[in-house]
């Protein structure tokens, strides 16, 4: 998902609210076992998996699923899944960053690049990309546990470097070896939090047209259709009124 911005708000109203829970369960469950594998099965001593476990819990995943998953990167000759960044550019010149994470390096590379081509985009070198955006740690609270005012003091008290505050939520940013200790701290204020985990977050948006947008929106609904995608990020914004016409 996108950081926070006009486009993540659309793509919540327009994508993840009819995502079949499936998809994202086997995404979820993707990153679980990953995170066992790369590092121990317990979430105490595993930075990594204890946010993938949060990530889980913050999207109701059963107890039962998590810990399927878990074991999993303990069973000998089991899934083992690559890490992949791919980095392009969609229409209008909008940077896009999508994260995967595969079995099969070849399939997902043929299946990001087709997609990126079929939308009018093309993918570029690692590095071609991400530069235009800030790797980060994101903390997201609804709106209702506080003021925007309270939960900007609270933020920078805990140690976020910043707070983006709207009707539905809070969203704060801050250093990714921070995370961990500063969703502590906010969590001990305000209970757990919607979400939390890394984000690649624009330093500047694109703002695009209507059509431009709606082929960018298809597009990024296709790659993150796909088993092997795990996040998509992209540095465009919508203007209230485009963001009308397409149903947001």
């Amino acid at each position: 998902m996108a950081g926070h911005s006009k486009f993540k708000n659309i793509m919540h109203r327009k994508g993840a609210q009819d995502k079949k829970r499936a998809k994202v369960f086997s995404k979820l469950s993707r990153e679980i076992t990953t995170a066992a594998k790369m590092g121990t099965p317990d979430p105490d001593m595993n930075p990594r998996l204890r946010l993938a476990v949060k990530a889980a819990k913050a999207q109701s995943m059963p107890k039962d699923n998590i810990d399927r998953a878990i074991k999993k990167s303990e069973e000998a000759g089991g899934d083992s899944f690559e890490e992949v960044r791919y980095e392009g550019f969609g229409t209008g010149g909008v940077g896009v960053i999508v994260e995967a994470l595969t079995d099969n390096r070849n399939r997902t590379a043929g299946d990001v690049r087709s997609t990126f081509a079929k939308a009018g985009g093309n993918l570029g070198e690692s590095g071609s990309v991400s530069f235009m955006f800030d790797h980060v740690g994101e903390i997201i609270f609804e709106a209702s546990v506080a003021s925007a005012d309270d939960m900007f003091e609270a933020a920078i008290e805990a140690g976020a470097d910043d707070c983006e505050s709207d009707e539905d939520e809070h969203v704060l940013y801050c250093a990714t070896d921070a995370l961990n200790e500063v969703n502590t701290n906010l969590e001990a204020k305000f209970g757990e939090a919607k979400s939390m985990g890394f984000t690649w977050k624009p330093q500047n948006s694109i703002e695009l047209n209507e059509d431009k947008a709606a082929k960018l929106l298809k597009m990024i609904d296709t790659l993150e259709d796909s088993d092997d995608v795990q996040n998509v990020y992209a540095n465009f914004d919508i203007s209230d009124e485009v963001m009308a016409k397409l149903g947001g």
